[in-house]
């Protein structure tokens, strides 16, 4: 990475204009489960999943595509075959280096008061990512660019119950991919300002990124490197395989203290075992390999156990998402997570094609799969559609309406005697009602859930104000919440660095498209 001018200074912001909200969303906060997890298997069966995965790991092995990862693991007591890019590697090194990770971590954005902790009983959400699709129920489904794009960032920036970016909310395809990267986070660093992820697609994306993340934030380059600020995901190439880009990516993200998620995709029928047990065995052994990879080049930097364990339609071959083979995948990963002490990350998925009743009820299944295992981060948690092929705007509101309860449902119930009214319930008595007495009054305005999306008029009042359904509800929500969208503040010369950043790359080339 290039020097910069910048060595650290903290930058004065201006300040934001005031903007009076137009839904009543819960505050900012980081959330954290009171519940206990949902543990599907006892003692034994999780041991047995458990020595599945290191089987898998000792006998059979998994394939690095990347020569130096070979190496780095050879030299730490893995075997590599020769000619091959099968690596095994004994349990008790893999046990080892997996208990160098952190138990839990906190990412820090350019505003220090976004700042989120994955791990313990703490749960975040991150808007949908990487579709190459966008659409809503106005101008249809599109394939991806620069506006939607943007306008997908205001509504995560706007959404308190958005926690951090992931990929991109929908690949921008009017830009060329050589520098799409550049403009791409260029409008993540200015349009929001929480936590922020760099695709791993080979070391220009990923250094480009941590660059800009670092000018953003007024950082020098020995202040970046002391805290988490910033994240990347790599999916394991199921089955049994990491590639090239993606481990240079995490490899490189690892050597400047940053977190990587290792999330493998697996199918259940297609490209893991038809069985769950087998394919959460095969999970585990594919985001364990890289894991021993990650924490052999920099002992104890941030992972994150990622699970993405569903089946697939055994009719047509399609992925299935928000099933109950995708809940119960979901409570074991969290078992297995906590068993390895390592934060794990979730998603909220669905297989639906247009925000209707069965993209909710799968999307409800994915979440409640996610939230009962206690996944520390959920990815995709508002946008998702077409498995992961299309970003709607609508879908968009009506996730964060969900994940907005789910956040709410986890808050802890008080029994103080105040709580427990019984000077009330002995003044109202069994002739009164409870509507009118002072204890209600001091209460009414926060003592329940107030949704912005719900409809709770009657039918005739509904009828009346035109008989809009959800999905219009949602449409007209999100068009009003852009159109009052105001930026982040960022300071004048942090912006203008940003671009000279974004200039100079450009004029070099940007990243290399072909590997």
């Amino acid at each position: 990475m290039a020097d910069s001018t910048n060595t650290g200074r903290r930058k004065r912001q201006r300040e934001p204009k005031r903007v009076l909200p137009t839904i009543n969303q819960l505050d900012w906060t980081i959330p954290t489960y009171v519940d206990q997890p949902t543990e599907p298997l006892n003692a034994d069966a999780l041991a047995r999943v458990d020595n599945a995965a290191m089987r898998i790991l000792e006998e059979i092995g998994i394939d690095f595509l990347h020569p130096e990862a070979i190496q780095i693991l050879v030299d730490a007591g893995c075997v590599n075959e020769s000619g091959s890019q099968r690596v095994t590697m004994d349990r008790e090194l893999v046990r080892a280096m997996v208990s160098k990770a952190p138990e839990s971590f906190e990412l820090i954005p350019r505003n220090p008061d976004h700042r989120i902790v994955w791990g313990g009983n703490i749960f975040t959400f991150g808007a949908v990512a990487s579709p190459p699709n966008v659409s809503d129920i106005e101008n249809g489904r599109r394939v991806g660019n620069r506006k939607d794009f943007q306008d997908l960032l205001r509504l995560s920036q706007t959404f308190n119950c958005i926690h951090f970016n992931s990929g991109y909310p929908v690949e921008p395809v009017d830009i060329h991919a050589s520098v799409r990267h550049l403009d791409a986070l260029y409008d993540k660093l200015t349009l929001t300002d929480k936590i922020c992820h760099a695709y791993s697609l080979g070391p220009e994306r990923v250094k480009d990124t941590i660059e800009m993340v670092r000018i953003a934030a007024g950082l020098s380059h020995d202040e970046f490197r002391e805290k988490p600020r910033m994240f990347t995901n790599i999916n394991s190439s199921s089955p049994l395989k990491h590639d090239w880009p993606m481990l240079d990516g995490a490899m490189t993200m690892a050597r400047y203290g940053q977190p990587v998620v290792v999330a493998p995709f697996t199918l259940a029928g297609a490209m893991a075992p038809i069985t769950l047990a087998g394919a959460l065995a095969q999970q585990t052994a594919e985001a364990l390999a890289a894991i021993v990879l990650l924490q052999i080049i920099n002992p104890g930097n941030p992972v994150v156990f990622g699970a993405f364990t569903s089946n697939v339609d055994m009719k047509s071959g399609a992925p299935a998402f928000g099933t109950p083979e995708y809940v119960r995948a979901m409570q074991i990963s969290g078992q297995l997570a906590r068993h390895y002490k390592l934060p794990w990350r979730g998603s909220n998925a669905n297989a639906a094609n247009t925000p209707d009743a069965q993209s909710m009820w799968e999307s409800m299944f994915s979440l409640m799969g996610s939230t009962s295992g206690q996944a520390n981060m959920i990815l995709h948690a508002a946008g998702w559609l077409e498995g992961g092929l299309t970003a709607s705007f609508e879908k968009f509101i009506m996730d964060c309406e969900i994940i907005q309860q789910f956040m709410y449902y986890q808050q802890p119930i008080s029994t103080s005697d105040d709580a427990l009214a019984i000077d009330t319930i002995a003044e109202v008595g069994p002739n009164g009602h409870f509507l009118g007495c002072q204890h209600t009054q001091d209460r009414y305005l926060d003592a329940f859930y107030s949704p912005f999306l719900s409809d709770w008029s009657n039918y005739e009042a509904w009828e009346v104000n035109g008989a809009i359904d959800t999905p219009r509800r949602a449409h007209n929500l999100y068009k009003k919440l852009l159109k009052e969208f105001v930026p982040p503040p960022m300071d004048d010369a942090t912006n203008e660095e940003l671009k000279e950043f974004v200039e100079r790359r450009r004029r070099e080339g940007g990243a290399k498209t072909d590997f």
